[in-house]
């Protein structure tokens, strides 16, 4: 009959088993924690899981007061924990009083931390960590304990990782926006785009004009089109221009129209935008480097309703509804006498911040997943998924404020992994220049 160690680790397999009974998250990493000290002997530990879209954290501690909790989160967040999430590797040391990596913070010292080890709970792709401190013996934990810890993460990883996702999609801020709303294009469920959403809600309905301000790639106009397409004038046309694309002395008749004649291409009657997008929606891109011969033009018709196609003595009217976007700060350019101050107060009725992709850095795996679709969909490619390496990747990714480059990313990645075969999108195939940063005590 089996006997002594062979029963406690009988115990152990069993007790990991019942951890997938466990249907709620606070419940499941309170008896995780209290299985994993108990089974390698620990004095305290600590838990951690994410979200997949870094909007909420849950944690549980053991023998940790709230000053070596904060020690746990900030001080070594940058060494120990921090390591175990990008590498998907066990960390440890033998003490952090002693280990030049750790040594020199001053909360290390005062709280006398010695030896430590971090798991990460999910290997590539983790959805957070395991990280015990403290043995009755001096030196580390040993190699045997050590095995226990990262089975243990592994085995508690899908467990944690299905309760995090039912904890997450059971709040999506956007929500009761998007039921006023037809905002399908704007995905994710970040606080940041809930905000906008929100102030998307109050002026669609309304006939006013409307400013966008935001960084490049931020997706203005995808917020212009939310803003005509949940309007009374849905139905009519929405009509864009870049005021940046065309040649200064082509702007008025794109804007406005020609006659025959009026100039050198005007071989028959040009159609202006202004024209086109009556009882509709009117999009200027790139509003600030419309020039100021135009900008007057702009502002009477704003004024007005009326404008001159070129070339015709005879008014026209227009009910197109203006919404204008930049990435400038238009009252920088008013005092630099680069934008008319009348036409910016006109345009500036209904100010609108379009937020970048780096204040929604957890709509990134939802963006990711539906340019994804449209990727498979456009290239006629098999129908690929992001592996779990891949959205951790994109997760934790220094990326910049373009949702567009993020677009590029999958793409790339979408292509190279369908050329080798691959019916997922990993982490190599996004990014195929990095690597995991190396740790030589790192086991």
């Amino acid at each position: 009959m089996p006997s002594g160690p062979e029963i406690k680790e009988r115990d152990f397999f069993y007790a990991l088993l019942n951890l997938g009974l466990v249907e709620d998250l606070p419940g499941l990493l309170e008896e995780a924690l209290s299985l994993i000290l108990g089974v390698v002997g620990a004095h305290r530990g600590y838990i951690e899981v994410r979200d997949p879209y870094g909007n909420h954290t849950w944690t549980r501690s053991s023998a940790l007061d709230d000053a070596e909790v904060d020690v746990v989160r900030k001080s070594l967040s940058t060494g120990i924990m921090r390591e175990a999430l990008s590498s998907g590797e066990t960390i440890q040391t033998a003490s952090a009083i002693t280990d030049p990596r750790f040594s020199k913070r001053d909360s290390v010292q005062r709280h006398h931390i010695e030896a430590a080890v971090c798991a990460p709970i999910g290997g590539d792709a983790p959805v957070g960590v395991v990280y015990l401190q403290g043995r009755a013996e001096p030196g580390p934990f040993a190699r045997q304990d050590v095995e226990r810890i990262e089975l243990f993460a592994r085995h508690l990883a899908p467990h944690a990782d299905r309760l995090v996702r039912l904890e997450a999609e059971a709040v999506d801020p956007t929500q009761r926006w998007r039921e006023r709303l037809k905002a399908d294009e704007l995905v994710g469920t970040s606080q940041a785009l809930a905000n906008l959403l929100q102030e998307l809600a109050m002026v669609a309905p309304v006939d006013l004009s409307v400013l966008l301000q935001g960084p490049t790639g931020s997706g203005k106009t995808s917020v212009a089109r939310v803003i005509h397409g949940s309007s009374p004038r849905a139905t009519f046309p929405f009509v864009e221009l870049n005021c940046a694309a065309i040649p200064d002395e082509l702007v008025e008749s794109e804007l406005f129209g020609a006659e025959r004649g009026a100039h050198s291409t005007a071989t028959q009657r040009v159609q202006g935008k202004v024209e086109v997008a009556d009882r509709g929606t009117l999009f200027l891109d790139e509003i600030a480097e419309l020039p100021l011969t135009s900008q007057a033009k702009l502002l009477q018709f704003l004024q007005s309703g009326q404008y001159y196609p070129l070339g015709s003595p005879t008014p026209r009217r227009s009910n197109a509804r203006i919404i204008a976007a930049t990435n400038r700060d238009l009252e920088e350019a008013v005092a630099a006498k680069e934008f008319r101050a009348d036409l910016y107060y006109r345009l500036n009725v209904f100010n609108v911040r379009v937020p970048g992709l780096d204040e929604r850095v957890s709509d990134r795996i939802l963006l990711a997943r539906h340019f994804l679709e449209q990727i498979v969909q456009r290239h006629h490619l098999p129908n690929l998924l992001l592996s779990p390496s891949g959205r951790h990747a994109l997760q934790v990714a220094e990326l910049p404020s373009h949702i567009r480059e993020l677009a590029n990313i999958v793409e790339r990645g979408a292509v190279v992994a369908a050329g080798q075969g691959s019916l997922q999108v990993a982490r190599q195939h996004l990014f195929p220049s990095r690597r995991p940063s190396v740790d030589p005590m790192r086991r």
